[in-house]
């Protein structure tokens, strides 16, 4: 064997962490390619959505997970059921937290206290809007609430800054393995899965309150023929009196999301995309566990 030939490393990185702080803009950062929503409202991220980092002698799969919360209904229960089934196929965690957080008693932290034979890294984002002395304070927090983790590194996902370091500790942590998945890939996810999320993601952007957690989208149609895509999505609400927001007067408001979601699907599968957009009620949708099954969530 040729010694200067490393050893191939592949495996399973979780990222998890309360909703925005950042884990969605750091597993995008990492893997190079925008794979995951990333908006200022809370719980954007719904699945657990894998990224896929290859490089000559590894191959990362990294799992952007819904934020950790208080479940209150059966969306909320699915939600959180992915974040733990990630914890338990992991070969490295990253927990992400941010500069303003402090965790109590929690049940996240409890676990990964006991979670001895799989390496923690606690990430500390946002440091880009504090001062050093904060910085400091905060890393000396996370090392005294998690004793067992490897390390504690300070990062701002938004502005790439302490992602090298995050990329180099992840690799010395991995197992060596053969690659899980063809080395062109890029996500375990279908083309029409990161369509709906395009779609979604200009609902949480466009509309205010409860709306955007009250939708959920399905492609039902993705034909792709040489020169272009031809998308139908359904934005299912939960009400007759939502269905008419998200419409809006004289259908402006689903035109200007059919139009924004369209701009990024071209960029995305660089190709002309026709989309054609439709809202029905499915009621009470986030509390049925039969819409959430025929939703993916279970």
């Amino acid at each position: 064997m040729n010694p200067e030939l490393k050893p191939h490393r592949a495996g399973f990185v979780s990222i998890i962490g309360k909703p925005n702080v950042g884990k969605s803009t750091l597993m995008n950062a990492l893997v190079g390619e925008r794979l995951s929503i990333v908006t200022s409202k809370a719980q954007t991220t719904r699945h657990r959505i894998m990224g896929i980092l290859n490089g000559a002698d590894f191959q990362l799969i990294y799992s952007d997970t819904p934020g950790i919360i208080q479940p209150k209904y059966e969306l909320h229960n699915a939600m959180m059921s992915f974040v733990y089934s990630s914890l338990e196929d992991a070969d490295v965690v990253l927990f992400v937290t941010d500069i303003y957080e402090k965790y109590d008693e929690e049940p996240v932290v409890e676990r990964l206290r006991k979670m001895e034979d799989t390496p923690i890294i606690v990430l500390v984002n946002k440091i880009d809007q504090a001062d050093q002395a904060a910085v400091e304070a905060k890393l000396a927090y996370w090392q005294e609430q998690l004793p067992n983790a490897t390390e504690v590194l300070p990062i701002s996902a938004l502005n790439a800054f302490g992602t090298e370091r995050v990329l180099e500790s992840v690799l010395e942590k991995l197992p060596v393995h053969p690659e899980y998945y063809p080395k062109d890939e890029l996500t375990d996810k279908p083309e029409r899965f990161f369509a709906a999320e395009m779609v979604r993601e200009k609902i949480f952007k466009l509309y205010k309150k409860e709306i955007p957690y009250s939708c959920e989208v399905t492609i039902e149609e993705f034909k792709e023929d040489e020169n272009i895509i031809h998308i139908r999505g359904v934005i299912f609400v939960e009400r007759a009196s939502q269905k008419g927001i998200v419409i809006g007067k004289g259908g402006e408001a689903l035109k200007k999301v059919g139009t924004w979601a369209r701009e990024d699907m071209e960029k995305f599968f660089n190709k002309k995309v026709f989309l054609e957009m439709h809202v029905k009620v499915n009621e009470n949708w986030r509390t049925d566990p039969k819409a959430l099954s025929r939703f993916g969530y279970q």
